[in-house]
């Protein structure tokens, strides 16, 4: 590994964090892994170095940006998965409630069929 100057780690983390902010505003969560990688290469060379200066200010509020954007994603992700788990448990039975108020569940029907074709 090359000894890179503070501004040259500041400057490749600062790019880093562009992309990484462009990928979850994309969606593409596929490349965050990816980029983790390279993201804690560099925190852990620019912890190394003594000198920090006003530009970690900069690369700090991009570190809280993402960080909300990937917590904004996960809730996503969960509100997805907590939807389609409702959806299939609407699938095998409906609760509602009767003209008396009292709560009724009617059993979905599971069609299993076999078409046979000479």
């Amino acid at each position: 590994m090359t000894a890179d100057r503070p501004q040259d780690i500041i400057n490749d983390l600062d790019d880093l964090l562009d992309a990484e902010r462009a990928a979850l505003l994309a969606g593409d969560l596929d490349r965050i892994p990816l980029l983790l990688d390279r993201k804690e290469d560099l925190i852990d060379r620019l912890n190394q170095i003594d000198e920090q200066g006003a530009s970690l200010t900069v690369l700090q509020s991009k570190v809280i940006r993402n960080q909300a954007l990937l917590d904004g994603a996960l809730q996503g992700i969960r509100q997805a998965s907590a939807r389609l788990a409702e959806v299939r448990r609407v699938r095998r039975s409906l609760e509602t409630y009767d003209e008396g108020g009292h709560k009724r569940t009617i059993e979905g029907e599971v069609l299993h069929k076999v078409e046979k074709r000479a």
